[in-house]
């Protein structure tokens, strides 16, 4: 990486997946781990996105689970990043997924009735949820021998049991790639776009214009600092950070966590100095930063 850059860089469920009651001690784990998470400080579960997030309006996130105390904990969990939408009844959310389709549904797989893999079945069986996001959680038992067949048609598996935490964090990434999605699919009459690398991260924000095989410009800022890249169907093909320009330029960026973006679907450039695709820039810009923490850590 180049030098200039470096500074930059819960569930009740027994092993078998089948319900049960929540044994003392994981219940306080799970209320342990709750303190950390920064939103998880109130009892309101409808709440504002956090400030800056220009790329959708608030996100709905549907959490589906017939045990109220998990139920509740993932709504604190959760609480601040979205607003949210409690149903302990399978049945009774797919009617409402039907009827006025969420940003995201976050799902058990072993309910009564209607079980977490009939239910995304039945939402890909209907024209308004087909493309529904679903994070399904289930034990790994239960993934390994039933639940294969929906590797491709859910956005992501959660293990049981799992902490708070990892729930919250899964769970805010496949919304930022959710808006990912939502700001390459349109532009707003003028053609630009602008957000924040806070709510959207590097790696999520160049995927999704590549997945889009969007033409366009992307301008990052951080502090005194601008990067410039240009995109064609999708590739970078010119990136600029001050003196340094091509592949080094995107693998600088990359680890930016904080900044501003703006993207220009009407800008275009005829310079061509990455030599890489854009997925493979960024799989070689998180081989560099591997490597760096490794040197780090030595």
């Amino acid at each position: 990486m180049p030098r200039n850059c470096r500074r930059n860089a819960a569930s009740a469920a027994d092993a078998n997946g089948n319900p049960q009651r929540l044994k003392p001690d994981y219940v306080a784990t799970l209320r342990h781990d709750l303190k950390s998470c920064p939103s998880a400080n109130t009892d309101v579960y409808i709440t504002q996105s956090p400030p800056g997030v220009e790329l959708m309006n608030r996100a709905r996130v549907l959490l589906i689970d017939d045990n109220p105390l998990i139920l509740d904990l993932m709504k604190k969990g959760l609480q601040g990043f979205a607003e949210l939408i409690p149903c302990a009844d399978s049945t009774q959310a797919l009617v409402q997924c039907v009827s006025a389709p969420p940003d995201l549904v976050i799902c058990d797989y072993r309910m009564p009735g209607v079980d977490g893999k009939q239910f995304v079945e039945a939402l890909r069986k209907q024209p308004q949820t087909q493309s529904l996001p679903v994070i399904l959680m289930a034990a790994q038992s239960d993934i390994d021998e039933k639940l294969r067949p929906l590797s491709d048609t859910v956005e992501e598996f959660l293990v049981k049991p799992f902490y708070v935490r990892e729930m919250a964090t899964r769970a805010r990434k496949v919304l930022e790639r959710i808006a990912a999605r939502k700001m390459a699919s349109s532009a707003p009459p003028e053609g630009v776009i602008r957000g924040r690398l806070a709510e959207m991260n590097m790696i999520d924000l160049l995927q999704s214009l590549e997945l889009g095989q969007k033409t366009c410009a992307l301008r990052v800022v951080r502090d005194a600092e601008t990067c410039k890249m240009f995109f064609s169907g999708g590739q970078i093909v010119h990136a600029e950070l001050g003196g340094v320009i091509g592949d080094d330029a995107v693998f600088c960026v990359v680890s930016w966590p904080d900044g501003s973006f703006e993207i220009d679907f009407n800008a275009r450039s005829d310079k061509q100095t990455t030599t890489r695709s854009t997925q493979g820039l960024l799989m070689e810009a998180l081989r560099l930063l591997d490597e760096q923490n490794r040197d780090s850590a030595g």
